[in-house]
């Protein structure tokens, strides 16, 4: 199932499911933060970097089409889109599929190799979602950071 799974009305104790998987299992290191650009074309840190090892398996974060297998500026990229207008991409990553495939949560899109730029140790994912033409932290849609609200508690303290 893609897109946001939401529990059953009535019950109000369930937590609605997280809307992407993480692209590395088991579940990374943050080496580097999203940071949002302040305009369009400024400068900002458009994903996140994962700590991983050369070699070691990228995952589709959900089902979608494989848009783009290929080479940006140099590096290898695959692009991902899902259900909502979302694309995830992935680098740099050795290819095991091609564009046009279909890709189910989870499935092997193909391996991390070293040298991302900017990264400190042997080898990082960089991962990236946008929804349209914007950019989006992953992280929010993971489950893993979020906005909180508490509700009012109706009764005594």
């Amino acid at each position: 199932m893609s897109g946001q799974d939401f529990p059953a009305a009535g019950d109000p104790w369930a937590v609605p499911q997280p809307r992407l998987s993480w692209p590395l299992s088991p579940d990374p290191v943050i080496t580097q933060y999203f940071d949002a650009p302040e305009m369009p074309y400024g400068p900002g840190h458009r994903g996140v970097d994962l700590a991983a090892v050369p070699g070691q398996e990228v995952l589709a974060a959900d089902a979608g089409v494989v848009v783009f297998a290929g080479l940006v500026a140099g590096r290898p990229v695959i692009s991902v889109d899902h259900d909502g207008g979302l694309r995830t991409t992935y680098e740099p990553v050795a290819a095991k599929v091609t564009a046009g495939d279909q890709v189910f949560r989870g499935q092997v899109l193909g391996t991390v190799l070293a040298g991302h730029p900017g990264c400190a140790i042997a080898a990082c994912l960089h991962w990236g979602v946008r929804r349209g033409d914007e950019y989006v932290d992953p992280l929010s849609l993971t489950g893993e950071v979020g906005e909180y609200r508490l509700k009012p508690w109706g009764g005594d303290p």
